[in-house]
């Protein structure tokens, strides 16, 4: 770990207080970091929303599901249909909530 043995004090008025806590919590990052980051022109990503990892989670599950499916169809030689139709419908349920969530 470096060592840090410069401190620096200074003053925001409100609004600047207001904005960097803002971006401090769209960072995803602590304070402090928030603010090296700055001072070396590193641009940031607004961490995601919790919802984006929900959505990421089930789009991982369905994944699973379809590859289960496909195992068992070049197994047995068939299809589970109904199966399949759930999983493609849940699948299609996550894209309109992706869609949704950038427009």
């Amino acid at each position: 770990m470096k060592e840090r043995k410069h401190q620096i004090l200074f003053r925001l008025n409100d609004t600047e207080y207001e904005d960097l806590k803002r971006n401090v919590k769209r960072s995803g990052l602590n304070r402090e970091a928030f603010i090296r980051s700055a001072l070396k022109n590193i641009k940031f990503k607004e961490m995601p929303q919790i919802e984006f990892f929900e959505i990421l989670k089930n789009l991982r599950q369905i994944n699973n599901n379809l590859n289960q499916t496909a195992r068992k169809a070049k197994a047995y030689g068939f299809v589970d249909a109904r199966v399949y139709r759930e999983n493609y419908s849940k699948l299609q349920e996550q894209i309109g909530e992706i869609i949704r969530g950038i427009y």
